[in-house]
């Protein structure tokens, strides 16, 4: 397996705002829609255009959310984007990192009449449920990928390497999900399975770690992997180096390094499958620049398997 960077562009709204702390990338209508870490909005890519979509409420009045300002605990920490069907329709499914209390909730974004809206539910409940699963005590649980595999929502775990802690999923029924997230049933009903450990190796020293999974059509699935130099699943690090991994069943097959971006080593947050076949792939990556004044990054690789 080798990655071929073939093109890469700054993200930011028709405004000029730059679209801050890419986190997760996944198609919604005749478009895309990027989420960031730091806000309740969305980006949405569509036609040549760049809009705000709102996935939550304020924050305590808040918008946006940063350590300068004294609001980084507040942020909702959305991690995760994962294109679902809800009764006979395409949705997408977004998450937050359950790394605190504040970053425990999901939204479901469907379009009604062309316009996204967004159904909020608070998870908490799940992501006990989760750390359970995995072991791991509750203020290290940090999931920031998810893929459909066989049907099942399979959730992955960054988990933190450098102290011990190895990246990990769980699978969680698709259609008890949707139905905690819409009301219709309540936590108890939804059980995570399966928990699996991954062991993506190491890069300058540093523990590499998922930070996004995509399903393959063979059945395959790759990860965006990053060595950050973090001394705990809140606080950013210097990310040393960047990988994408192959997994086949419950192993990892296959590593490789992802190219620099204007000489630096890029933080892919989240993956977007545009085209794939036995032979290669094309994913469009977003990155996040752990700045909140600088604009993200939106990068196509191509990937031959």
């Amino acid at each position: 397996m080798d990655v071929e960077l073939l093109s890469a562009d700054r993200l930011r709204f028709d405004d000029g705002t730059p679209v801050r702390a890419a986190s997760a990338v996944a198609a919604l209508g005749d478009g895309h829609l990027v989420v960031s870490d730091d806000a309740t909005h969305a980006a949405w890519f569509r036609r040549g255009t760049a809009t705000s979509v709102r996935l939550l409420p304020p924050v305590a009045g808040h918008e946006l959310f940063d350590e300068a300002s004294g609001t980084k605990q507040l942020k909702p920490d959305l991690e995760t984007a994962c294109r679902v069907e809800v009764d006979g329709s395409p949705a997408l499914l977004v998450m937050g990192s359950g790394s605190s209390p504040a970053r425990m909730r999901w939204c479901l974004v469907r379009l009604e009449d062309d316009r996204p809206a967004s159904v909020v539910a608070d998870m908490a409940d799940t992501y006990a449920s989760v750390a359970a699963a995995l072991d791991v005590h509750a203020d290290v649980l940090n999931l920031e990928g998810a893929c459909l595999v066989d049907g099942t929502l399979r959730w992955f775990h960054r988990g933190l390497p450098s102290a011990g802690l190895p990246s990990g999923s769980v699978d969680l029924d698709l259609a008890a999900a949707l139905s905690v997230l819409l009301g219709r049933s309540g936590a108890a009903d939804l059980t995570p399975t399966r928990p699996v450990p991954y062991d993506l190796g190491t890069a300058e020293g540093v523990g590499l770690a998922v930070t996004d999974v995509v399903a393959l059509p063979g059945g395959d699935l790759l990860a965006s992997a990053a060595a950050e130099d973090s001394p705990n699943v809140r606080d950013d690090g210097p990310v040393v180096a960047s990988a994408l991994a192959r997994i086949r069943g419950d192993r990892v097959v296959d590593v490789v390094p992802l190219p620099e971006l204007d000489g630096s080593v890029i933080k892919v947050e989240g993956l977007m499958v545009l085209e794939a076949d036995e032979e290669q792939a094309t994913l469009l990556a977003v990155t996040d620049v752990d700045d909140p004044d600088a604009a993200s990054w939106e990068a196509r690789l191509r990937v031959r398997l």
